[in-house]
């Protein structure tokens, strides 16, 4: 099971286009965390996003509560992968 919605992959790639990068020059590595106790959990898990041409990687929580795409965005304009 995919921790990243599909919602969230649309806003991950609207973001590239945003900053006019590569779809292609990114890799998404997703973690999936998640304790099933029973028929009603809540998804957690991890995204490890790397840039190719940088070789910069950063790790943000996905699931339930979470905005990881809001971190990347501000990690993006930061700097953080080159």
């Amino acid at each position: 099971m995919s921790v990243i919605a599909p919602d969230e992959k649309a806003d991950f790639v609207a973001i590239l286009h945003r900053q006019q990068l590569a779809e292609t020059d990114f890799i998404l590595q997703e973690t999936e965390t998640t304790d099933v106790v029973d028929e009603v959990y809540p998804l957690r898990g991890s995204v490890t996003i790397i840039r190719k041409s940088t070789l910069r990687e950063r790790e943000y929580q996905t699931g339930h509560g979470t905005a990881w795409t809001v971190e990347f965005e501000k990690d993006l304009m930061q700097g953080a992968f080159g």
